[in-house]
């Protein structure tokens, strides 16, 4: 994940102290237990969460209690009277009022249940097995499916805790004359002290409609940010790392990896089922039936699912990760979800909870981590009403106007609970560090090494600072140096600027582009630029026109063999873009520029025309792009955006039209290109993601103008290339490429021992290309003969890798082993190869 300097100071502050903090726990509860008649209860067993012998036995009506561990649930039992069982949150761990009543005999249960965990010949035999079977035979579909219309109120909280902290970690020098920070620090049941650190709250109204037409709307009305009211950037980021999940899917989405879900229709192949009790939740009788995985080495959880006895359907779960979970960064994940159920075939959203323990390098118990921790409400639910037509209207950024502005009394209204003391408190803590000097210099050294540009003084940034040294065969050493205007998130404008310098080449070479956006509802925007510089042609077959990015292989520190394919380009374009419907961008590009050898002697660009032979292709194109990204989320509105990272595709459908004798062209051509890319979750088996691209030119073109198939000869990683060619290996007038990567998630590794506590996971990928190159186009070129398309049979490569490679939570090194399939007869050809490379993700 790269993150972009579209993100204000305080961005990086963020995500700094996401990975040197902790955790907060709510370790103890207190209340009252009566019985029916209001009379307080003593000799009451206390059970917390799914333990079998309870921690406290009351001696009154009233009770406190605490744990080592965290409470999330408590379940109350008194001889002659019903259980009760209550989840426990942050927000009703105190006061609890706990009301038993007496129990009759139509409560009594057929089922007998006993201690411990029953072995079964087979899962018919096992009365959960029963139940189930019920859950998916009535597997539900959203209730909003089945109305007209509908709206709701959506509340959502974010809160970012840090735990674990101690006097040694606050002596710490990075805290000198930041210190202030731990007076907002609360006490937990262990001694140690939780810290909160970022609050968002937000308020939404979504409306819906099935009839005539379907269409939705969700709309942010109301948000309160501690620290960062304006920087969208950082609460999209936070939001970002949760999903909305459906209990009813057969794999749920975590971080983009799939885990497979304990109500789904094949649980069983994944799941060991106990049917617990039946209790009351909300006033009606659920099953409570206990979960754990089989294996704890997959990704799975282990829980409880609340099953109503009428309907059959989840009222209730609870999602807790196995002590083994192989995701990065994260030490646990929790989930709990509530549902109403209108009728036997839908179902409502209720109360969702997420929570993340992350940590940077260990999961050990009590290491420094942090809590990050989302919460939902949904509430207001109304359906079959008239609705206004304008509410499906398209509003920028789908904001209501001054949706920062909202007072206290409004977001006391809003909140189904009010905040803690030290929830209250982290608006205070943010407002005092934004005065800080020490502060500020930490913000913008994060800030500069997260998006490779520093800021010299206001509007200007220097950078990207990591492509300020680079080699090839051609200039040798070179040095580049950047700037682009930056005054803030959402600018309308942005110049950008480079000049390099090749130490053997001894040549100057600069770009220079500028872009400005009138719109920001649909995003109309133009730009120009000019460059000149040392390209290397065909490192991308669908790729873009801008002027001031450079392509890895151009200037690449190590790599097989040399690299003496590099073309000389003059450049200068122009461009229009547009937005009319939301993620999907109609682009038009305006093109002219003159392309040559970079180096005549070992590389030949020459071509013939009308008989002549010329060194220099002058071309001139028109280029109309759709680019469509159905699903994608973005952190704000400015002319950069920074896009947050999901399953959503990229579609892009290009036609290219050469223009001859505009600006002295050489050639009229066309070529249409189209190109898909999506990942995939395959439940349990993992991820797939998926890279199609086609193309072809209906014209014979010269060298410089062909598809180039692409090559990778660096020792790092670079997608959608193929590996184990050389550049210019293949030429074609007509192409198709498929890259297929399938991420196992440490599935295969986890039955070899030994190795499984490595945690590696596996990588298996092929890469395939088939195309054609026609007689003409080869004869245009002076060493036309050289070139060929993979015709005769598809290319192809397959390899396997090895990723999550690292030590405790810092796991980002990725290594690849490549073969060659076929074409094995050609000359100077490599049939294997190894790659490495930093792979940042969970």
């Amino acid at each position: 994940m790269m993150l972009n300097k579209n993100s204000k100071k305080h961005y990086f502050l963020f995500f700094f102290l996401t990975f040197t903090s902790i955790v907060y726990a709510q370790n103890k509860a207190s209340g009252r237990i009566v019985d029916s008649k209001n009379k307080e209860l003593s000799k009451v067993d206390i059970f917390i969460n799914d333990n079998t012998t309870p921690s406290l036995t009351t001696t009154s009506g009233n009770f406190s209690i605490q744990s080592d561990s965290i409470i999330h649930k408590l379940k109350f039992s008194r001889k002659n009277f019903t259980p009760e069982t209550m989840e426990i949150t942050p927000e009703n761990a105190e006061n609890i009022f706990v009301q038993l009543s007496q129990a009759k005999v139509s409560d009594i249960q057929e089922i007998v249940l006993k201690g411990g965990k029953t072995k079964y010949k087979n899962k018919k035999e096992n009365p959960a097995y029963a139940i189930m079977q019920k859950v998916w035979a009535q597997k539900r579909n959203s209730g909003l499916q089945k109305f007209d219309t509908y709206s709701y109120k959506e509340y959502e909280k974010i809160e970012y805790d840090l735990n674990n902290i101690d006097s040694t970690f606050m002596k710490k020098k990075i805290f000198n004359k930041l210190d202030f920070i731990f007076t907002y620090a609360d006490s937990t049941a262990s001694g140690r002290l939780g810290l909160p650190i970022f609050l968002n709250e937000a308020v939404y109204e979504n409306y819906g409609k099935n009839k005539p037409s379907t269409d939705s709307k969700r709309t942010l009305i109301a948000q309160k940010t501690s620290g960062f009211q304006d920087n969208q950037v950082i609460t999209v980021s936070a939001k970002n790392l949760y999903r909305d999940i459906n209990i009813y899917d057969n794999t749920l989405n975590y971080f983009d990896i799939g885990f497979q879900s304990p109500a789904g229709a094949d649980g069983f192949g994944t799941y060991d089922y106990t049917l617990v009790d039946t209790i009351s939740i909300r006033g009606e009788k659920a099953f409570h039936i206990k979960y754990q995985p089989k294996r704890k080495d997959v990704l799975a959880f282990q829980g409880n699912l609340y099953i109503d006895t009428d309907n059959y359907a989840v009222v209730g779960a609870t999602l807790r990760s196995t002590q083994k979970i192989n995701v990065n960064f994260v030490n646990s994940v929790y989930t709990q979800l509530e549902y109403d159920n209108p009728d036997d075939a839908t179902f409502l959203p209720k109360k969702l909870v997420t929570e993340f323990e992350m940590s940077p390098f260990s999961k050990k118990k009590g290491s420094k981590s942090i809590i990050a921790k989302r919460s939902v409400d949904y509430s207001n639910y109304e359906f079959n009403k008239p609705l206004d037509p304008n509410v499906f209207k398209r509003k920028e950024e789908e904001y209501e106007d001054k949706f920062t502005d909202r007072d206290e009394a409004y977001w006391t209204k809003a909140r189904p609970d009010s905040l803690s003391k030290s929830e209250q408190g982290v608006y205070n803590m943010l407002d005092q560090l934004q005065q800080t000097p020490k502060f500020n210099r930490m913000v913008k050294l994060f800030e500069t090494l997260g998006s490779r540009y520093y800021n010299a003084f206001k509007g200007v940034d220097l950078g990207p600072i990591f492509s300020i040294y680079g080699r090839n065969d051609v200039e040798g050493d070179r040095i580049r140096i950047g700037a682009r205007s930056y005054f803030g998130l959402n600018d309308p404008w942005r110049v950008q600027f480079y000049t390099a310098y090749g130490f053997k080449d001894q040549q100057v070479k600069y770009g220079i582009e500028a872009r400005y956006m009138f719109n920001r509802l649909n995003r109309f925007m133009i730009g120009a630029g000019t460059s000149r510089d040392i390209v290397q042609l065909g490192g991308q077959l669908t790729s873009g026109d801008g002027v001031t990015s450079r392509t890895l292989s151009s200037s690449t520190f190590f790599a097989r063999g040399e690299n003496i394919s590099l073309s000389s380009v003059n450049q200068t374009s122009v461009f229009a873009a547009i937005e009319p419907w939301k993620n999907i961008q109609f682009r038009v590009d305006g093109v002219m520029q003159s392309i040559k050898s970079a180096i005549p002697e070992k590389f030949n660009l020459m071509y013939y025309q009308d008989g002549n032979l010329r060194k220099t292709v002058n071309d001139s194109h028109v280029t109309f792009s759709i680019i469509a990204k159905p699903g994608a989320k973005f952190s704000q509105t400015g002319i950069d955006r920074y896009q947050a990272r999901n399953l959503a595709p990229t579609i892009v459908l290009r036609y290219t039209r050469g223009i001859e004798g505009l600006f002295n062209a050489d050639y009229n051509y066309d070529k249409l290109q189209f190109m898909f890319y999506k990942p995939f979750l395959l439940g349990t088996l993992g991820k797939t993601v998926v890279n199609f691209e086609a193309g072809k030119n209906f014209n014979t073109v010269p060298l410089a103008l062909q598809n180039i198939i692409p090559a990778n000869l660096s020792y790092g990683l670079a997608p959608n290339t193929f590996s184990q060619l050389n550049y210019y290996e293949f030429v074609a007038d007509a192409y198709t490429t498929l890259h297929l990567e399938h991420h196992f998630n440490g599935k295969i590794l986890s039955y070899i021992p030994l190795i499984k506590k490595l945690k590696f996971r596996e990588v298996a990928f092929i890469r395939a290309a088939y195309g054609t190159l026609s007689d003409a186009s080869k004869a245009i070129n002076v060493e036309g003969y050289k070139y060929s398309a993979p015709s005769e049979h598809i290319y192809y490569e397959y390899g396997f890798g090895i990723e999550n490679i690292g030590i405790g939570n810092l796991r980002l090194f990725r290594v690849d082993f490549n073969w060659r399939g076929n074409y094995l007869d050609r000359p100077d050809i490599s049939k294997f190869g190894v790659k490495a490379g930093i792979q940042v993700g969970f």
